[in-house]
């Protein structure tokens, strides 16, 4: 089982955060409180980003407000190549304030579950695992960026956890040109796809 660099945000008060103790967790604890699904989000923060991915930032702008209610359900976790006090520094910054954010520096679980090429390129991806029977499977993972796109759409393989694209999809102008220019995958995102099909 994969371990991964852990350290649990509590909130303690509007403008406060206490921080708990880093610790080496495994992907089985990650699923915790009974619940048998665990959604985890690769976000695009690596050490040789000077910032953070803006459109993953968007979507854990959003996620953040969801987490108390998807915890009624599942277990929902946010992981990024970066060191923790980073991606914490970050959080922090960005008022995030419900999710569980963890570091996979030192391990593989980027390259193993489609959230980098093998060059080391970060790709968002989304993943769920479930625990049926004593045992953690992998039930789903994004795989719309791997395929084909039709003209002029993007390839929308995380959209469905993205409040803004689901509010602008609604809208006559939907997403616009400029939106759906910056979607589309890198070079090396795409040599990633290629390689895999």
């Amino acid at each position: 089982m994969r371990c991964f660099r852990l350290r649990s945000i509590c909130a303690v008060r509007s403008n406060g955060w206490r921080l708990c103790a880093v610790r080496r967790v495994r992907l089985s604890e990650l699923l915790r409180d009974g619940k048998e699904s665990l959604i985890i989000y690769s976000f695009m923060y690596d050490p040789s980003m000077a910032r953070a991915c803006p459109m993953c930032t968007s979507i854990l702008d959003g996620l953040d407000g969801t987490v108390p209610h998807a915890a009624q359900r599942a277990n929902l976790v946010v992981v990024a190549k970066s060191p923790i006090d980073r991606i914490l520094a970050f959080a922090r910054e960005r008022g995030w304030r419900h999710l569980r954010l963890l570091s996979s520096a030192a391990n593989t679980y980027n390259r193993d579950y489609h959230g980098e090429t093998p060059d080391g390129t970060q790709i968002p991806a989304l993943n769920v695992f479930v625990r049926r029977d004593g045992e953690i499977r992998h039930s789903y993972a994004a795989e719309l960026l791997f395929a084909p796109q039709e003209p002029g759409q993007n390839a929308r393989h995380v959209d469905l956890i993205w409040p803004l694209w689901n509010l602008l999809d609604l809208t006559p102008g939907g997403r616009g040109r400029a939106a759906i220019q910056a979607a589309k995958p890198t070079v090396a995102q795409k040599r990633h796809c290629d390689h895999r099909h």
